[in-house]
């Protein structure tokens, strides 16, 4: 986690916490580190996420519930999502 600046980590440490089968949103993310306006910054950390296999980034779901932003491609993050049973 040292190659991340603080605010990353605060984003990266807060998305491990998201349980196993279910989703937050961006902003809803960006409300549990203390910045409720900065839901496409969350975006950009996660973006950054070298370890989504630890870091499961793809529980991070769009404001409507749609499927966005997801480095391996939008049909592995619903393929993810099945799997654990949130979709």
């Amino acid at each position: 986690m040292e190659d991340y600046t603080p605010w990353t980590r605060k984003v990266l440490e807060m998305t491990k916490k998201i349980p196993f089968g279910q989703t937050c949103t961006y902003g809803e993310l960006a409300e549990k580190v203390g910045s409720p306006r900065a839901a496409r910054a969350v975006g950009q950390a996660l973006g950054r996420n070298l370890t989504p296999v630890l870091i499961p980034c793809h529980r991070v779901i769009g404001s409507r519930g749609e499927l966005v932003g997801f480095g391996a491609g939008l049909h592995w993050k619903e393929k993810l999502l099945k799997l654990e049973g949130s979709r």
